[in-house]
């Protein structure tokens, strides 16, 4: 992590000054560090409003990030909002509901009808999805420069206020190939994934008592690329189902119709704490015991198998000091209920787009900063009691033992499933729903939004 940069005092505490560090690069009215779903979500909108943006990556597209490449139909929402089009001809391939297996049970649930989201849900590999996701963002007026690697913030000497950001222009190897500069901004956005090093600078520390995912995977060709269904494994035997150890986590395999499928491995813990598991362990010797039909062998394995962090439950608080914001992992938005992220990523950057906009068009400091303070609050109302849920399932289930008994009990009732489903894929309307939508939706209400 770079050191924090300093700057003369500013006559506003939130306007622009030039730069007294390094050479200045650029000047725009918000900078976005991170051009993932979040980040990319929150530039389009942004530069909707007219705002100059300057969205600020890392990497060079196209380039991986460790995922499961499913988007359930919240997060297809949020693609419709954002106006991506999305498809088959273009390389995205639908999903009409979730395939479940436990238990020597196996139940296929259809996504439900909402007037939220639509029923259906997407895959697209995230090497394609989050390029398009930027590109977009450029298309709607925001400047992408990649290869930008961001070291630190640029900060107000007295007040500690965020006026910009200081970077290195790295190749895809992340090896630096010029001199650092300086990009200066009222409002910075930190959309730079788990490791969060804008947030960690300011001080914004991550809670270890929240939940923490750990997801493993890879690619693999397969005769079940077309799968038009998502598909979850909720035991994981390191033998014969039924007549070995059950190992923690749960599997899936989502289908990317390219004659290829994403195959992972996901586990949940209740706090941040390291588990002590080797999961790609765990991966492969779940592969050893997949049906030979799937062939998902190493001979079809295509790159190799890798890890990634989800913070989860708004495991680093608060999501807005000083002018700057955190949206998508960097503010632990990924969900303890299932380990999405995309959803939330493109909700928060939504959101932090819109008060970030209508604080720039107040004519004072006071009015601006007012205005930014009330993203941790709508953050809250929106997602704040549908994640302290999730914080008590991570409790439940995290015991293989328990989650046994839950699968053995629950997955033959297709009512509860459907319950269930709905629960776990944030798949509920909040406003006009059926009895299902309403008890979830009172249950999310009742828990405290901490």
């Amino acid at each position: 992590m770079g050191t924090a940069a300093r700057a003369e005092t500013p006559p506003d505490p939130v306007a622009l000054t030039p730069s007294t560090s390094g050479r200045t690069e650029g000047e725009a009215d918000v900078i976005v560090v991170g051009a993932g779903p979040a980040g990319a979500a929150a530039a389009h909108y942004l530069a909707q409003t007219g705002l100059e943006v300057l969205l600020l990556e890392k990497g060079r597209f196209p380039r991986d990030k460790v995922c499961g490449d499913g988007l359930t139909p919240r997060a297809v929402a949020e693609l419709i909002r954002m106006g991506v089009p999305t498809e088959e001809s273009d390389g995205w391939i639908r999903n009409w509901g979730l395939r479940t297996h436990g238990a020597g049970h196996t139940i296929e649930l259809p996504w439900p009808e909402l007037a939220e989201m639509p029923s259906y849900g997407l895959a697209r590999s995230r090497t394609n999805l989050d390029e398009t996701l930027a590109r977009h963002a450029v298309a709607s007026g925001a400047t992408l420069r990649e290869g930008m690697a961001v070291t630190g913030p640029i900060l107000h000497e007295r007040s500690g206020r965020i006026l910009g950001v200081v970077a290195k222009p790295v190749d895809d190897a992340g090896r630096r190939t010029g001199e650092e500069v300086a990009f200066r901004a009222p409002v910075v956005v930190d959309a730079g994934g788990v490791s969060a090093r804008l947030a960690t600078a300011m001080g914004i520390e991550k809670d270890f008592h929240r939940p923490m995912g750990v997801a493993v995977r890879t690619y693999f060709r397969s005769p079940r690329h077309d799968d038009p269904m998502m598909e979850s494994h909720l035991e994981l035997w390191d033998g014969e189902p039924g007549r070995s150890n059950l190992m923690p986590g749960y599997g899936w395999l989502f289908a990317l119709g390219d004659g290829t499928v994403n195959v992972g491995l996901g586990s949940l813990s209740s706090t941040a704490k390291p588990t002590g598991l080797d999961y790609k362990a765990m991966f492969r010797t779940w592969m050893r015991n997949a049906p030979e039909e799937w062939e998902l062998t190493p001979e079809n394995q295509i790159g190799e198998l890798r890890s990634a962090a989800l913070p989860m439950a708004f495991n680093r608080r608060p999501h807005y000091r000083k002018g700057l914001l955190l949206v998508g992992d960097s503010g632990g938005m990924v969900s303890p209920f299932n380990g999405e992220g995309i959803a939330y990523a493109m909700q928060s950057g939504r959101i932090a787009a819109d008060v970030v906009s209508q604080s720039l068009a107040r004519s004072s400091g006071y009015e601006r900063e007012k205005t930014l303070r009330t993203y941790p609050k709508i953050l809250a109302e929106e997602l704040g009691g549908y994640y302290s849920l999730g914080q008590a399932f991570a409790h439940i289930i995290e015991r293989p033992e328990i989650m046994r008994l839950c699968v053995r009990h629950g997955l033959p009732r297709p009512t509860l499933m459907r319950f269930t489903m709905k629960l776990l894929s944030d798949g509920f309307d909040r406003r006009d729903g059926d009895w299902m939508d309403r008890t979830i939706t009172a249950l999310t209400k009742l828990a405290p939004a901490s």
